[in-house]
């Protein structure tokens, strides 16, 4: 099955879940946060957001599941729509190469994070916004919201304290960071906002319809409202195919070919510039934190609509 001019993307989304189905038992679930590791990796949604107004999904598309690291790019999105390119005094924009919450490379490079998208990047901007906000992760959520035009989107709190008592590796980030002058404010108040940002949930839909302000240059397509230019739009995009899968990146792009931003919570959001933004969810993740059947969906995707920026 090829479909090229005039994609049909129901039929696309059922031919995927056909194709999918075999794979859900193959991924792990994030054990090593303790309320990630009861969710049933028997699951699998797929949502499609297009900038002109139609929507599509399959699966389990309606599921609330939490973003983890998908919530990065809110964030950076939101410090970069107030900051600029200040941001990257204290963070960089290259590959890291290594594991989203590994410590060696930042103390090599005396605390300033490869890119906003491991762990501690995610941190500094999180700090970035704690300087700017009275509550970062309640800037954040509310961000999210108008983003989604849904303004029930929540934080599920079991799950931010399941991430707050397993934060040792964070801790020992954000402490080496503090050491090395790139975090301003306590640890503490950066730790425990960052496990509630990464608490938040949303459906494959609501995600899809949040990350499509990217697809369409900065400006959120049913209001107008302009959230980056063109241009820092072009950047986060940028970022986002360079660095928004982990150290498996540099694959990502070579077999699915779009901007994207996973999360170990199992969720992909990646966006086709121009056109749509597709959010995939299924809880098993591969060796590198990315959804297992998420992945090969998108691959799938890409392939069966012939739409990727290459």
């Amino acid at each position: 099955m090829f479909i090229a001019n005039s994609p049909d993307y129901q039929e696309i989304l059922r031919t995927i879940y056909d194709e999918v189905r075999p794979l859900l038992s193959q991924g792990k679930v994030a054990s090593y946060i303790p309320q990630l590791s009861k969710v049933s990796p028997q699951q699998f949604g797929m949502a499609i957001f297009c900038l002109d107004g139609r929507q599509f999904s399959i699966g389990s598309a309606g599921v609330k599941f939490s973003l983890q690291s998908v919530t990065k790019l809110f964030a950076l999105a939101l410090a970069f729509s107030r900051e600029g390119d200040a941001i990257w005094t204290r963070v960089g924009r290259e590959p890291s190469g290594n594991p989203f919450n590994s410590l060696v490379q930042l103390e090599y490079e005396r605390g300033k994070p490869r890119n906003p998208f491991i762990n501690a990047g995610a941190l500094v901007i999180n700090d970035i916004l704690s300087s700017r906000f009275v509550q970062s992760d309640i800037a954040i959520l509310q961000f999210a919201r108008l983003l989604a035009d849904q303004p029930d989107i929540d934080f599920d709190v079991t799950v931010a304290q399941s991430e707050r008592e397993t934060a040792h590796r964070n801790y020992a980030i954000a402490h080496l960071m503090k050491d090395f002058g790139n975090l301003h404010n306590p640890v503490k108040t950066v730790i425990d906002s960052y496990c509630r940002q990464c608490s938040i949930t949303m459906t494959c839909a609501e995600l899809a319809k949040a990350g499509s302000f990217l697809a369409q240059h900065g400006t959120i397509p049913w209001s107008g409202q302009q959230i980056l230019d063109a241009s820092s739009a072009k950047r986060l995009n940028a970022l986002m195919l360079t660095c928004g899968t982990y150290d498996a990146a540099g694959d990502f792009a070579y077999r699915v070919g779009l901007p994207a931003k996973s999360g170990v919570g199992g969720g992909i959001l990646a966006l086709v510039p121009g056109e749509l933004a597709v959010a995939v969810w299924s809880p098993g993740l591969d060796p590198t934190g990315n959804s297992l059947a998420g992945t090969y969906a998108l691959e799938r995707f890409t392939t069966l609509t012939a739409r990727s920026i290459f």
